[in-house]
């Protein structure tokens, strides 16, 4: 990477600004700066004080990023190609070219309401501003479009710049005349012509030109040059680097400008594509982000291209780290759009079938990126994932693995990669156990730590009951996601909170997933506060069907009777038992810590089931 550093005028790099010869590149935010911000960089400009480098991107090299001009600047130089893109100084420029350069009034905000537009002209009290008693804050004028100050609700004019003579009367000297040597002169004439060439006045142009328009016009501004040699993901860490006082940008904005510089609208292109997820009869799309879609992309073709055979005999490994995101073009793009978009889609109805029924209960929306890049590859190549249950059983028991092994908390880049690597390998033999599943570990005590929806094990547990569609306790009838949403089905305490709190049992049992399964409202109203053998008798009731109510509660991993008998410290155990084997189940993983001390101190008992088979263990426990 090669950088030079050099000053140029203020003036001059204003100039390139009005020209199109320095613009921002598309991803660039809007500019967002207050009232009180911009005068204060009117203080330092003119009192030649220094305000930090800017730093551009020299145009022509690998990255190619759209670009687009400053606010402010004449819609006629749009096509023009400019020399260098900002990548750090965009709201000072902008600023500065609207307060110094601009004919139009500066669109800004109030420093205490940034979401109200407001729009100011700026001017110089000369007098203040050549008072060296005088703070130069206070020599500012902010002024609004129609360029009077009022006071008393508006009945007292207090300063009326309305005119070139109201500027001359009440000395006031516009900004924006600052970098126009031609208006800059006529204004100072007619200035002089206002007071009959006065020698006082004369003095003062005089002065004002020597101490403050001389001061500004000489303003230089220390320019860091990022040279056209430098590759695409140096910049971006660049940007990110000198941005970390503004907005953070995403991947997703950085290579919507790279591709619209390939004649790709990223934006418009994504924007078609959640309207094809918004159209399925489900929300667990929504969790999928535009940042999301293109990883997932580089994904797959990053794990295309490693299997193609190279002639130099080297392997290239599989990547969708961020600076591989950001090489991401436009044959690419369009060569996959449709089948990624596919194969979300897929990914969400797998997800469905595991018992995730909505966004909100999504463990990891992350995991969606090696899910639907293993999908999308597998659509194109293989299409086992609709033709063989035994390739389908280990995507299964790769995903619960991730969900309960809870292993996409963090950085995840590396872990996709080797997921899609290590699922198909292990596709063909039984023995590649993919990293993933040969990491995931549940331990038996973590039941009682998962205590809200904040943890992808806690929504696991609670999607592994949805899983085998229990029946609801008050109506029977079985939860799916058909009757999901309608229903408002939802998570709730078995041994309701209310009741519990009462009878001073301990939280830390009460409120954990070990306590807590998926019901509808009606239900949820039906039990209310009470002991369960109490809305036990009331669901009875309600329902004119004792046995139906006994079977739908058991569908829920709950043993009845003791759930009826008020015997909290056994319903817990036994349920927690159940919830471990179902944990087993679905990871083919044993359960660390059934029977440790930990567990038995926890519980008060070992957690072994000597009534369930030990999950069919290989060799990733070892």
């Amino acid at each position: 990477m090669a950088v030079q550093s050099y000053d140029r005028d203020l003036k001059d790099l204003l100039a390139q600004v009005c020209k199109g010869e320095l613009q921002l590149p598309e991803f660039q935010r809007s500019w967002v700066w207050d009232d009180g911000k911009i005068c204060k960089l009117i203080e330092s400009i003119t009192m030649g004080f220094p305000m930090g480098a800017v730093m551009f991107l020299e145009t022509g090299g690998e990255v190619n990023y759209k670009p687009r001009l400053f606010t402010g600047v004449d819609e006629q130089y749009k096509n023009v190609a400019p020399e260098y893109l900002v990548l750090d100084g965009q709201q000072r420029l902008t600023t500065l070219f609207q307060v110094f350069m601009g004919k139009n009034a500066v669109e800004t905000c109030f420093e205490k309401n940034k979401n109200t537009t407001i729009y100011r002209y700026y001017y110089l009290d000369i007098k203040k501003a050549l008072n060296e008693t005088e703070d130069r804050e206070e020599a500012i004028i902010s002024i609004s479009d129609k360029k009077i100050k009022t006071s008393d609700i508006g009945k007292v004019i207090d300063l009326d710049l309305r005119t070139r003579e109201d500027e001359y009367k009440n000395l006031m000297f516009p900004l924006n005349l600052m970098f126009s040597s031609n208006d800059y002169r006529n204004w100072e004439r007619g200035l002089s012509r206002y007071y009959d060439n006065s020698p006082e006045i004369t003095d003062l142009i005089d002065a004002f030109y020597d101490k403050i328009v001389n001061v500004v016009n000489s303003y230089k501004l220390p320019v860091i040059t990022v040279l056209k040699s430098t590759s695409q993901s140096s910049v971006c860490q660049i940007f990110e680097n000198v941005n970390r006082g503004g907005v953070p940008l995403n991947v997703f904005e950085l290579v919507t400008a790279s591709l619209a510089a390939e004649g790709v609208e990223l934006r418009q292109e994504w924007n078609k594509i959640r309207a094809v997820f918004t159209s399925q009869n489900h929300d667990l799309l929504n969790e999928v982000s535009g940042t999301d879609f293109i990883t997932a992309m580089t994904l797959w073709d990053s794990y295309e291209q490693s299997l193609i055979p190279r002639t130099d005999g080297k392997a290239i490994g599989v990547k969708c780290k961020k600076k591989d995101v950001m090489n991401l073009r436009r044959a690419v793009f369009v060569a996959k759009q449709e089948g990624l978009t596919d194969a979300f889609m897929e990914a969400a109805r797998f997800l469905i079938g595991q018992g995730i029924f909505s966004a909100a209960n999504l463990p990891y929306n992350t995991q969606y990126i090696p899910l639907a890049a293993i999908y999308a590859y597998d659509n194109r190549h293989r299409r086992l994932l609709h033709n063989c249950q035994m390739v389908i059983n280990k995507l299964s028991r790769w995903y619960w693995c991730g969900v309960l092994g809870e292993l996409y908390g963090a950085a995840n880049e590396t872990r996709y990669a080797s997921d899609i690597r290590d699922f198909f390998a292990w596709v063909e033999d039984d023995s590649a156990i993919p990293d993933t599943v040969a990491r995931s570990n549940f331990q038996a005590t973590r039941l009682l730590s998962l205590q809200t929806r904040n943890s992808a094990a806690y929504k696991g547990i609670m999607a592994l009951i949805l899983q085998d569609e229990p029946l609801d306790f008050a109506t029977t009838e079985k939860m799916s996601i058909a009757t999901y949403t309608n229903d408002s089905i939802d998570i709730h305490h078995i041994f309701p909170a209310n009741h519990c709190e009462k009878a001073g049992l301990p939280s830390k049992k009460w409120n954990s997933v070990v306590n807590k399964t998926m019901i509808s409202a009606t239900t949820n109203r039906t039990i209310g506060g009470v002991a369960p053998s109490e809305y036990i008798q009331k669901l009875f009731r309600k329902n004119n069907d004792t046995d139906s109510v006994v079977k739908a509660i058991g569908t829920h991993k709950i043993d009845f009777d003791l759930l009826n008998a008020d015997k909290f410290d056994e319903f817990i155990n036994d349920r927690a038992m159940k919830l471990l084997d179902s944990i087993e189940q679905a990871t083919g993983k044993s359960v660390a810590g059934r029977d440790s001390q930990e567990t038995i101190e926890a519980y008060g008992q070992s957690l072994t089931n000597p009534q369930t088979s030990p999950a069919n263990d290989t060799d990733e426990n070892n």
